[in-house]
């Protein structure tokens, strides 16, 4: 039996390659987690934290079973989270001229209602009109016996369609068993195969494990409660319900590894992550917030590429801030309450700046900006803040010409912002405007994103 949720709280950590939290944004996150678990009696989480590109914590609470800790190498079933996988693998078959989105379910498989109008991407956006068969927030009777993906399309991707493909957005598992079996037979391999050679090795992601293979003592059980009752385990659904619909398990810290390949536009092709982030357009006109696999949308103004994911007696979060260079991660082992979206929550407070933490950014950006203006004021300049574009710019020549003409103005008078910040290109562009007696001259920077990104550009040009 579990002990008291109170007594869950031992921590397990993994050594991060970077730790820009500080010991107090750390000590926030575990009263945030513990707070969580507690109040929704959650046997234990998983979480990981991307910042300024790079995972900075890994860490796991709780008990992942009654005699298993949690720990941040146990992989999770991370279920509908899976579907941004499926999705990206018919856009690499795409790249591979295999598939097209615009290919009609009917050139693949056989039966399916309004196959002949049905394309892949309808598939992949629930735009299909595929009825759901699994909509239910509990195992139905059926899903205590095994399915392969034809039984599952035989009884409901035949069944009248819901409406006409692409005229309403509705959420459907079944639409991506069709399109694994889809991806499948394009490939001409099972799909966890093929997105083990194009995806999971290349970035690394060891704990990859297909999520049925993960129902068993060596893993995280699942829990759940009937209203307000006592936590018990569940029974989990028989094999080859979730497949390509949300077929996988892995930490916390692999699924991070994904959200960094997306940040940076590495291992698929940069237009296949544009690809999948574009929301899809209903038949009039309206923005489903869907793209293909993922939720696109904003948070706190921010830029959020995000999902959710529910098997049975798991759920989790996975969300992506592309222009902070930032992901959140949680995994739980209960499908009762809601403590993956509040630890989600809390964290993004957390560790996202809030409007007075951009304000302070912007200040000590304005720091920085001046301690590397007189720098070149002085004729030399601390080459470790820059990126290589920047280096290559300030050439011997170009540092003395700034000496030259700079130093003579003597101290200026004002050093200030001139507007708010802006992103462009991958980088935070703010100007600012340099008073002297008689003379103004104008600043334009640009930044890595992040507290600390290094400098990309530094032009200063005569101002009004």
């Amino acid at each position: 039996m579990l002990r008291h949720a109170a007594a869950l709280l031992a921590l397990v950590a993994i050594p991060a390659s970077a730790q820009p939290l500080t010991s107090a944004e750390l000590a926030q996150i575990d009263q945030a987690v513990a707070k969580a678990l507690v109040e929704t009696s959650v046997p234990s989480a998983s979480i990981a934290i991307v910042r300024d590109g790079k995972i900075v914590l890994t860490k796991a609470y709780g008990e992942a079973s009654g005699t298993l800790e949690a720990k941040p190498d146990l992989p999770y079933q991370i279920a509908s989270n899976s579907k941004q996988f499926t999705a990206m693998a018919l856009l690499l078959l795409e790249d591979e001229g295999k598939v097209s989105m615009d290919d009609k379910v009917s050139k693949w498989l056989p039966g399916i209602s309004g196959g002949n109008k049905i394309t892949i991407r309808q598939l992949l956006s629930h735009t299909s009109g595929l009825q759901d068969f699994w909509p239910q927030d509990y195992s139905f009777a059926a899903m205590s016996r095994p399915a392969t993906p034809q039984d599952i399309v035989d009884v409901w991707a035949k069944k009248p369609l819901d409406f006409q493909p692409g005229d309403q957005w509705q959420y459907s598992n079944t639409g991506y068993v069709v399109a694994g079996m889809i991806a499948e037979k394009a490939s001409g391999e099972p799909l966890m195969a093929y997105l083990k050679r194009k995806i999971f090795d290349p970035l690394g992601m060891k704990s990859v494990h297909d999520l049925d293979d993960t129902n068993g003592p060596a893993f995280p059980h699942g829990f759940g409660r009937f209203a307000l009752g006592p936590v018990r385990q569940v029974t989990p659904q028989a094999r080859g319900w979730l497949w390509a619909a949300g077929e996988l398990s892995m930490t916390a810290e692999d699924l991070a590894r994904w959200d960094i390949a997306r940040i940076n536009r590495s291992v698929v092709p940069a237009d296949d992550w544009e690809e999948q982030e574009k929301t899809i357009k209903l038949n009039d006109g309206k923005d489903s917030g869907y793209g293909l696999g993922v939720y696109a949308g904003t948070l706190d103004g921010r830029r959020k590429i995000s999902h959710g994911g529910e098997s049975v007696g798991f759920l989790s979060t996975n969300q992506v801030f592309p222009n902070e260079k930032a992901a959140i991660v949680v995994m739980t082992n209960s499908w009762s309450g809601d403590a993956y979206s509040r630890i989600a929550r809390d964290i993004a407070k957390i560790v996202l700046p809030s409007s007075q933490g951009k304000d302070s950014t912007v200040a000590a950006q304005a720091a920085r900006a001046r301690a590397v203006y007189d720098q070149l004021v002085a004729g030399s300049l601390d080459r470790s803040q820059l990126t290589e574009n920047a280096n290559y710019y300030f050439t011997s020549q170009a540092i003395a010409d700034y000496h030259s003409s700079l130093g003579p103005l003597g101290t200026p008078t004002s050093f200030e912002p001139d507007g708010k910040p802006v992103l462009r290109g991958g980088f935070v562009i703010q100007g600012y405007t340099i008073k002297y007696p008689g003379r103004t001259l104008d600043l334009s920077t640009f930044y890595e994103p992040g507290a600390n990104g290094r400098i990309e550009q530094f032009l200063v040009s005569p101002g009004e």
